[in-house]
C-alpha cells in the first residue's frame, strides 16, 4: 500500500533507538526524507548511518530540554529540506520511580521537562512550517500510563495525561490549516527504556532478564493478553500509517498499541 510519503520531510525525536529509530526507517522506505535528533553525538551518528541504508536521513544533536537547541534544530532543518511536513515525537524518559511521598520538587519538574515541555518546545517549531505547507501531520507519542494508573510511575504518567490532552487541542487549533494532530500510546514495548527497566528488576530480584519480563508481565501488566513485550516495529507501523495520505480523516484520535494492556474501554 502506497502511504504517499514520497517528498516528504520528516522529523523523529529520540530517532537514535527504539520506536523512534523504527519509525524513522520505516518513513524512509517509504519515500519521505528525515531528520532525527537525539542528545548525544555518538548513537545519533550510529542511528543516522543505519537509517541511512532505507533512504535519505539527517541527524541533528539537540537537547529538548532547551530552547535553544530546539530552534537551532528547527533552523537546520529548514536550511536542509526547505520544508518540514511531519513530526513524530518519540524523546522521553521513565522519569522518578518512588513512591509520591518521596518525590520532590525537582524528580517532577525534570520529567516534565522531558516528556510534556519538549513536546510542546518541538510542536510550537515545526508546526508553523506545516501550516505553510498546508499540509502536515504531527504524531505525539504517549503511552498507556496516560490512561491507567500505575503509582510508582506518577511523573510519566501524569506527563503522558498531559501529551493526550496537548495533542487533543493542538487537533482543535490546526486541522483547518491541514495539520492533523494525534496520539500513539505503546505498551510494554521492547525498547532502551524498557530494556532498563527489566535489568534493573532482574539484579533486584536475582533472577534473568527473560524471568524479569514474565513476572512483570504477570504482576504488573495483567490486562496485557499478548504476553509478551511489543516490537518497536509494530509501532512505527501505525505511526507510519497516522504520517500518510491514508490518514486524512483521522484527527484528534489516540492509537493504542498495547496488546490489550489498559483494562478499560
Amino acid at each position: 500500500m502506497d502511504l504517499g510519503l514520497t517528498g516528504k520531510v520528516a522529523v523523529v525525536t529520540g530517532g537514535d533507538s527504539g520506536i523512534g529509530k523504527a519509525t524513522a526507517e520505516r518513513l524512509a522506505q517509504e519515500g519521505a526524507s528525515v531528520a532525527v535528533t537525539d542528545r548525544t553525538s555518538e548513537s545519533l551518528e550510529r542511528a543516522t548511518e543505519e537509517i541511512g541504508k532505507f533512504g535519505e536521513v539527517f541527524g541533528v544533536q539537540a537537547d529538548l530540554t532547551k530552547p535553544d537547541d530546539v530552534e537551532s534544530a528547527r533552523r537546520r532543518i529548514l536550511e536542509r529540506f526547505g520544508a518540514v511536513h511531519i513530526l513524530v515525537h518519540a524523546a522521553g524518559i521513565t522519569g522518578a520511580s518512588k513512591d509520591f511521598l518521596e518525590l520532590s520538587d525537582q524528580d517532577w519538574y525534570k520529567t516534565i521537562e522531558v516528556d510534556l515541555m519538549a513536546v510542546v518546545r518541538t510542536c510550537r517549531a515545526f508546526i508553523p512550517a506545516m501550516r505553510e505547507a498546508g499540509w502536515g501531520r504531527v504524531i505525539l507519542l504517549s503511552s498507556e500510563d496516560a490512561l491507567q494508573p500505575y503509582p510508582e510511575e506518577m511523573p510519566y504518567c501524569a506527563c503522558k495525561a498531559g501529551v493526550l490532552n496537548l495533542a487533543k487541542n493542538l487537533s482543535k487549533a490546526y486541522a483547518g490549516d491541514g495539520v492533523l494532530v494525534n496520539t500513539v500510546s505503546p505498551a510494554f514495548v521492547a525498547t532502551p527504556m524498557t530494556d532498563a527497566m527489566m535489568e534493573k528488576r532482574s539484579q533486584q530480584m536475582g533472577i534473568s532478564i527473560e524471568e524479569a519480563v514474565s513476572t512483570f508481565l504477570e504482576q504488573n501488566r495483567p490486562y496485557l493478553e499478548l504476553k509478551r513485550r511489543g516490537r518497536p516495529q509494530e509501532v512505527a507501523d501505525v505511526i507510519a500509517f497516522l504520517c500518510s495520505e491514508r490518514s486524512s480523516f483521522v484527527v484528534g484520535a489516540n492509537w493504542r498499541v498495547d496488546g490489550g494492556s489498559v483494562g478499560s474501554l
